[in-house]
């Protein structure tokens, strides 16, 4: 009886079928969906086939005057959402920026400017420069702003050896996230930023499903990584959500620093 047992045991375990020697390798294999075939930019940096192309260094065709702003705080948000909620016909007005040498430079005093298109997930490239700018620091060392969706603003300063609070720097989620190394170059550099941002979802009666979320490169280091957005950037008060369309522009601010940007690009996802 115990010769039988120790027989069977030994078949059980060399089975084939164990070791999967009897599982055809082809059932688990997917030929579908295939995916869409996208040409990569030529060099790091360049936009591949399917990019929207925001800024090239010729002009600003793809950019205007911001029809309702940005708000400093939950009361001023709230306005705004009002306001563009409300908006059935409006008049779009040229930016007013400069372009110079392949750049587009805030003019302070103009005011931010806006995509004509509006966009909800996207994966953004987007270059920028600060200036040398003797004698200025902290927060009024070349500061600016990304605001994705006119809204969840990713800050910009120069942040090379130049302290400020540490959920205002540059890479930032504005005073809702520090970033997690600061990778700032020198001001009178170029620098980058990769991002892939995803919208957050709101249900019909306006209650939030699903919060925004970030994930950033600087100038090629992890900054962020997939960071749930509170609600809205602001620099007063405590953030929470206010229900918005699924897409919205991309906003650029002046914060009255003549920054600098260039080969701007977004892929919608």
């Amino acid at each position: 009886m115990k010769k039988r047992f120790l027989i069977i045991i030994m078949a059980f375990c060399f089975s084939p079928l164990l070791f999967g020697q009897e599982i055809d390798p082809e059932l688990t294999e997917a030929w579908e969906p295939v995916p869409e075939k996208v040409t990569p930019g030529i060099f790091p940096g360049s936009p591949p086939s399917d990019a929207v192309i925001l800024f090239d260094g010729k002009g600003l065709s793809q950019w205007r005057k911001t029809l309702v702003g940005y708000g400093g705080s939950m009361a001023e948000v709230e306005k705004v959402a009002k306001i563009r909620a409300a908006m059935t016909e409006y008049e779009e007005q040229d930016a007013e920026w400069e372009v110079k040498d392949g750049a587009m430079i805030v003019v302070p005093g103009t005011g931010a400017i806006e995509t004509r298109r509006a966009f909800g997930d996207i994966q953004l490239h987007i270059e920028w420069l600060s200036p040398v700018d003797p004698g200025k620091t902290g927060q009024g060392y070349s500061n600016s702003g990304i605001f994705l969706m006119g809204t969840y603003e990713i800050q910009v300063l120069n942040s090379y050896e130049n302290p400020t609070y540490s959920n205002g720097q540059a890479g930032a989620m504005y005073k809702q996230s520090i970033p997690l190394v600061n990778a700032c170059r020198p001001p009178g550099e170029w620098q980058y930023y990769d991002i892939i941002f995803t919208a957050p979802r709101f249900a019909g009666d306006g209650s939030l499903i699903k919060p925004a979320t970030i994930t950033a490169f600087h100038n090629g280091i992890l900054i962020q990584n997939h960071f749930e957005l509170k609600g809205p950037c602001i620099y007063r008060g405590e953030p929470h959500y206010v229900p918005h369309p699924e897409k919205l522009p991309l906003l650029l601010q002046d914060h009255g620093d003549r920054v600098r940007f260039r080969n701007i690009w977004v892929r919608e996802l």
